[in-house]
């Protein structure tokens, strides 16, 4: 079953001290391009999260989102005893030099709020104790995405063979068209000499110029090839490997081949159909961009 490279995954998991959240978004790319977005404390946890994320998915540009909330207080007031006791001591002693009058007691909130006196210290997060729950978290919205990516995936493996069986059934009807070509292409060209020349022509050179024009016209091979393609293209939707690229490249090389036939093609009938098959050609080249 093929995988969509669109979709999104949450994952969530707490202990005692913490909770983190995990959100995992997805969209197209040719290639696996990973973007991590997680707070600064897991910094030395990115190689570990982002090795996770490259197991499952191989093409897509995905975002994750990571954050971190913690059940209690990550800083710490800190008091600075001895720098409060110097400013005691020395507001002690101005006080005293200034004489009478002057109250020497000093107000011990007025020390309190002095530079220095108290500071405001983070604690240090024990990172490597919390890789169980951002590991847990990270699973869980990985699982969460690779089931959304299989979802859209089936849908798109459903929307694929349909175009696919209408190219199908295009190739048959050019096919079917040719039959008698040769005689057709050797009757027009017998007439248009006639309105020229009259009866006065040569009947071998009409053969050999019949021959030039069917060699020209001949789209037997392109219509071998894309049979080919077809079978190859049916063959990757049932595949479990990623096989997108694989289905760019058959895309790209079916449409070179409606392309020869739509300039070989002599009558209306074939043109037509060309324009048709084109148009399939792009809606599968569209949706073949969204498989991983």
């Amino acid at each position: 079953m093929i995988h969509s490279m669109t979709g999104y995954g949450r994952g969530e998991a707490s202990n005692a001290d913490v909770t983190v959240v995990v959100e995992l978004k997805s969209v197209n790319n040719r290639f696996r391009d990973l973007q991590l977005r997680a707070p600064r404390e897991y910094m030395v946890l990115e190689p570990r999260m982002n090795g996770m994320l490259k197991e499952p998915f191989q093409r897509g540009r995905i975002d994750a989102f990571v954050r971190r909330t913690s059940r209690s207080s990550s800083a710490q007031v800190q008091a600075n005893v001895s720098l409060a006791q110097e400013y005691a001591r020395v507001l002690s002693d101005c006080a005293k030099s200034l004489g009478d009058g002057v109250d020497t007691a000093v107000p011990f909130s007025f020390i309190m709020q002095q530079p220095g006196v108290l500071s405001v210290v983070e604690t240090e997060v024990n990172v490597i104790g919390e890789w169980g729950v951002v590991e847990t978290a990270l699973s869980v919205a990985i699982a969460d995405l690779a089931e959304m990516r299989g979802k859209e995936g089936e849908a798109l493996q459903a929307d694929l063979t349909k175009h696919l069986d209408v190219l199908r059934r295009g190739v048959g009807e050019v096919e079917a068209v040719t039959v008698g070509i040769n005689e057709r292409l050797r009757q027009r060209l017998e007439a248009r000499i006639r309105r020229m020349v009259g009866e006065r022509f040569d009947a071998g050179r009409i053969e050999q110029e019949v021959a030039l024009l069917v060699d020209k016209a001949d789209v037997g091979e392109e219509i071998a090839r894309l049979r080919s393609h077809c079978d190859q293209f049916g063959n990757a939707l049932l595949s479990a490997e990623p096989v997108g690229r694989r289905l760019d490249f058959l895309v790209q090389e079916m449409n070179r081949e409606v392309n020869t036939i739509g300039s070989k093609a002599s009558e209306h009938e074939i043109s037509s159909r060309v324009v048709e098959l084109k148009s399939t050609l792009e809606r599968m080249r569209e949706q073949s961009a969204n498989v991983e």
